[in-house]
């Protein structure tokens, strides 16, 4: 008897057609699920200034030409100097055309659907339609791309379906194509220079020697280095206002130098960490570790494992995202060194129960994690409701001009940034007394005071004494419902 998995690839009119539009099907509904949650989720005042309202300035200045100087971060301060990404420059145009935040979030939500294409249509190959359908509906209910898609916009959105394509280029022995898709990678985040570099490596090793491809994997694997340490050294330092790169320190550097083992066993303590480790793997079904494209995750679960921040250990938040596409196309690449699809071959019985094994795994973690993330609440009837409260937070905000300055609490500044001049209300120096007696500040003052997301990064203590500060110098009350206070400058 054949065994089941041969029987997929059985031939047919599903098998001829389906490959052809399944990937940009399967992406096309991924992309509209993706959107809706995120335009919900901000609609219902559920974005934060950190990160959408901030990248929102950066790409509202590009589309006018300008620096990309984010008052959300402080007084002239060059999102440059931040991390580096120049590539968001790119949707300046779709911004300068429909000036929104949505508009923002709808192209993440496109670019973390592209990833779905290239994996979609590798699995097709490697396994027939079915697999292909499997691993495309695996990649786009992936908990690290669905969390990333929904929670506000970050600049990994470009860097998933770079990698997606560039590591299924690789899987596939096209080392060209490989490495033009995974280029542009040093121009999103300074750290993924690094994962060019290994992909570099695994160019070089791949390649018979003397070749034209083994030269070009040592060139990338050189180009990803340097693009890093030119990135890390010298040009985040110049546009930082501090004259450095902000994240050294959370990198544990100092500690390292001091007691070099304490690095090794930072990489495994506090235990959060093993489970983000251990969902990677089961992600991955298991098999997936025994492809060199696991490898490709190296560096972006170093640089979280090493760092002292908490939000890096876990798996909510976006920084899981470029792991997902990652992980299930070293799935799709150890599915198919185990033979188990190849129909001249006839697969033993262990390697056709090892790729049923690694498939039933990986369909497991989205089954469970499907409920936890947010794409639920596509089908969650009261994800869609306006409460009482949003009715009246929405009338608030109604009330400041378009084109004011303010000074606002975390998620009200996120529904200001494409509008007003705006920053944090923690952030904002006191404002003074001129001489008349009138203060010289933001024209207007709006916190809401049950934003969970006040505690980061203004803590409630911070709010409420700078709210005390605007009322000493005469600033007016325009509303006061609740925990919902607007103040205007007189």
């Amino acid at each position: 008897m054949r065994p089941f998995l041969l029987r997929l690839r059985r031939p047919g009119v599903p098998a001829r057609v389906l490959p052809r539009v399944l990937p940009w099907g399967l992406a096309g509904l991924f992309a509209v699920l993706y959107g809706c949650v995120a335009v919900n989720r901000h609609r219902r005042i559920l974005t934060q200034a950190y990160d959408l309202g901030i990248f929102e300035q950066a790409v509202r200045a590009y589309a006018h030409g300008e620096a990309p100087v984010v008052l959300l971060k402080g007084p002239g301060y060059h999102l440059l100097g931040d991390h580096f990404h120049p590539l968001l420059a790119t949707l300046a145009p779709l911004y300068r055309v429909f000036p929104s935040a949505v508009t923002l979030l709808l192209a993440q939500a496109v670019l973390m659907a592209l990833a779905v294409v290239p994996l979609t249509r590798w699995a097709s190959e490697v396994g027939g339609w079915r697999l292909g359908a499997a691993v495309g509906a695996l990649t786009g209910v992936s908990w690290g791309i669905v969390e990333a898609a929904a929670d506000d916009f970050h600049e990994i959105a470009f860097a998933v379906p770079l990698l997606a394509f560039a590591a299924t280029a690789l899987g596939r022995g096209r080392p060209v194509a490989a490495v033009l898709s995974a280029a542009p990678l040093v121009l999103v985040k300074e750290d993924l220079g690094l994962t060019v570099a290994v992909l570099g490596v695994l160019v070089f090793r791949r390649a018979p020697r003397g070749s034209g491809a083994r030269a070009l994997g040592f060139g990338t694997a050189v180009f990803g280095v340097a693009a890093t340490a030119l990135t890390m050294l010298v040009l985040l330092p110049m546009f930082n206002p501090q004259g450095g790169f902000d994240y050294w320190g959370q990198l544990g550097t100092g500690d390292a130098a001091g007691a070099p083992w304490s690095a090794v066993t930072r990489l495994g303590w506090p235990p959060l960490k093993w489970l983000l480790l251990g969902l990677a793997a089961a992600t991955a079904g298991f098999l997936g570790l025994r492809s060199p494209l696991a490898l490709l995750c190296l560096p972006t679960l170093g640089w979280r494992l090493l760092a002292d921040n908490p939000h890096y250990w876990g798996v909510t938040y976006h920084y899981s995202a470029v792991l997902m596409l990652l992980l299930l196309a070293a799935l799709v690449d150890a599915l198919d060194r185990t033979g188990a699809f190849r129909p001249a071959e006839m697969p033993g019985v262990r390697a056709t129960r090892r790729a049923r094994r690694a498939l039933v795994v990986a369909g497991l973690v989205a089954v469970v994690t499907l409920p936890v993330y947010p794409l639920r609440e596509a089908v969650t009837p009261g994800a869609w409701d306006s409460s009482p409260r949003l009715v009246r937070t929405r009338d608030m905000l109604a009330r400041i001009p378009d084109g004011d300055t303010v000074a606002a609490s975390n998620r009200l500044a996120a529904q200001l940034a494409g509008r007003t001049t705006v920053g944090l209300v923690c952030r904002e120096s006191a404002p003074q007394p001129l001489d008349d007696g009138v203060p010289y500040g933001p024209q207007w003052v709006a916190v809401d005071l049950a934003d969970p997301s006040v505690h980061a990064p203004c803590a409630i203590a911070d709010t409420v004494r700078m709210l005390d500060r605007y009322r000493q110098l005469g600033y007016g009350t325009v509303v006061d419902d609740g925990d919902l206070r607007l103040l205007r400058r007189p």
